[in-house]
């Protein structure tokens, strides 16, 4: 892999009554925000083969309105990605083919955020790239790493919903 896109699934729907949290569904702006986003990496040369996503209702969608900027990415539901922490998120890494040059990631926080905080630390990035990542990792958040042949990290841009210029 020689980069790696983490990608925070979009806006969702608060809990209904006797709902799983699995189940939760994206609202319309997650619906938008998700295709936005897509587009914006795109642009930016951001281009994932391969995509790992958590089994949830809200990731799925999120990738389901991102897929149309992306058409020839492999796609996998991966179980582990759910509730995962940075040791789960590491794991699923280190299982991808190979032959995967550019991995995305959607997921949720607090895992997503944790692993993009503990890479831009080990990459030995910027205070400020770190306290920004810290304070907020939003909705459909994504931040992105370039993996060295030594497989440290480097920071390579976070993207949000608020800065689309569509």
């Amino acid at each position: 892999m020689r980069r790696l896109i983490l990608f925070r699934h979009a806006k969702t729907a608060p809990r209904a009554p006797g709902q799983e949290d699995i189940d939760r569904p994206l609202t319309e702006r997650g619906i938008k925000d998700s295709a936005q986003m897509a587009q914006r990496l795109a642009r930016e040369g951001l281009i994932p083969d391969l995509v790992l996503i958590s089994p949830s209702v809200r990731t799925r969608q999120t990738w389901d309105h991102a897929a149309t900027a992306f058409p020839k990415a492999r796609v996998e539901v991966v179980k582990a990605i759910y509730e995962a922490s940075v040791d789960d998120l590491t794991a699923v890494l280190a299982d991808a083919p190979p032959d995967a040059d550019t991995v995305m990631v959607i997921g949720h926080n607090p895992g997503i955020q944790e692993l993009a905080v503990t890479l831009l630390i080990e990459g030995s990035a910027s205070a400020h790239h770190v306290e920004q990542l810290e304070a907020r990792f939003p909705t459909a958040a994504v931040a992105a790493f370039l993996i060295g042949a030594d497989g440290r990290a480097a920071f390579d841009g976070v993207f949000s919903p608020k800065d689309f210029a569509l």
